[in-house]
């Protein structure tokens, strides 16, 4: 039985990071991951450009059943640190929107960089290593895979959540942590499109293709500056992804498709003009068409309006609602909401109260960021907090 002080299951963002933290301090660091390819999940993100990190990463960016979880990790291992490392590594970037940074080249970069690093620390990492069986001995574990076993002093689970299931996503975290008498809060799909009502479907399908800014609002009042996307499924975009991670089942959403304001002064500018005209000029045509279709708008020229059908239109078009039938689900949602709950683990090193020298790291933690780096950052954070002291 092969010994290590500490191995890590998960070849994936948070789990690279602790391995390369734990090698430079002279620790012996075994990686197993049970796909064939390292940082799958990096590799596919942000177009195939990884959006690494995000300038304004702050706590209140996560959502986690204890909000200041997160923000111990976040400040000791900052979006300036990674960038730092980016740079060492002469890895080129730019930003896109709101603060997003991604490789100008390829995420093949990122992987490259987070491989280099774990090899300069001594790390070995091996793949096609699926893990059957971890048990406690000693003050450490003995971990089985189907091609030998293994001991360590310190594990730590870095296995991800339950999107994106094509590239190997799997429920092993979960039961690893029930295994050991950890709580695990229910999962669900986070950064996800939705799908619409049969009767929407019905009359907006036709608008597949059809994207523009608006503001997403949730039931709980949250809201997000950025585009929707019409899908021939339903909607998508990152107002959509964003808005999604707030979002239960039965809610309402809201999208300001106009201000609230912006049809007032239309009346006096252009009195005869029909407000479906008016409309087009701010809106996509077939979406203008789609809402007179559904019999949510009647056209007519601007003057025939009274004051309060205009209020009325005006009140709609700033927040236009719909009940999505549902989330597309893991199979295309980002991340996944819940996982290991936080209040069993030290925020300081993310090791579990009840179990010395177990620990878990990344999205397996009922720890999920926005869309647009953040939670790629709490997976750099977390992994290299645990990398301190493993």
């Amino acid at each position: 039985m092969q010994a290590w002080d500490v191995i890590v299951i998960g070849a994936g963002a948070a789990g690279l990071m602790c391995a390369a933290e734990a090698g430079k301090r002279g620790r012996r660091v075994l990686v197993l991951d049970h796909g064939k390819r390292i940082g799958r999940k990096i590799l596919m993100s942000g177009g195939g450009r990884c959006n690494f990190t995000n300038y304004y990463t702050e706590p209140a960016a996560y959502l986690c059943d204890n909000p200041h979880f997160v923000k111990s990790a976040l400040a000791r291992y900052t979006q300036w640190d990674f960038i730092a490392l980016v740079e060492k590594h002469g890895i080129a970037y730019h930003e896109k929107t709101l603060g997003q940074l991604f490789c100008d080249d390829s995420a093949q970069n990122i992987v490259d960089m987070l491989v280099a690093e774990c090899d300069a620390a001594g790390v070995t990492i091996r793949l096609r290593a699926e893990v059957l069986n971890v048990e406690p001995m000693g003050e450490g574990f003995a971990v089985t895979t189907a091609g030998e076993p293994y001991r360590c002093q310190s594990l730590v689970v870095a296995t991800g959540g339950l999107s994106m299931p094509k590239i190997g996503a799997s429920p092993f975290g979960y039961r690893l942590a029930e295994q050991f008498g950890l709580k695990v809060l229910p999962t669900r799909a986070g950064l996800v499109p939705f799908t619409l009502q049969p009767e929407d479907k019905q009359t907006l399908e036709g608008l597949s293709g059809v994207s523009l800014p608006v503001v997403a609002k949730s039931e709980c009042g949250t809201r997000f500056a950025e585009n929707l996307l019409f899908t021939h499924r339903g909607v998508s975009g990152p107002a959509v992804l964003q808005i999604s991670s707030y979002w239960q089942p039965g809610q309402r959403v809201c999208f300001e498709l106009l201000a609230e304001g912006s049809l007032s002064g239309a009346v006096a500018e252009s009195p005869n003009q029909e407000l479906k005209t008016w409309l087009a000029r701010y809106l996509p045509k077939r979406l203008v068409d789609a809402l007179l279709a559904r019999g949510e708008l009647v056209s007519k020229p601007l003057k025939q309006y009274t004051h309060k059908e205009l209020a009325a239109i005006e009140q709609r078009l700033a927040a236009w609602p719909l009940q999505p039938g549902g989330t597309e689900g893991y199979r295309t949602a980002e991340v996944t909401l819940g996982g290991v709950d936080t209040n069993e683990l030290s925020s300081k090193t993310m090791e579990a109260k009840k179990v010395p020298n177990l620990y878990f790291i990344g999205e397996v933690m009922d720890v999920t960021g926005w869309l647009g780096g953040y939670n790629f950052q709490w997976a750099w954070s977390s992994g290299w907090v645990c990398g301190q002291v493993v």
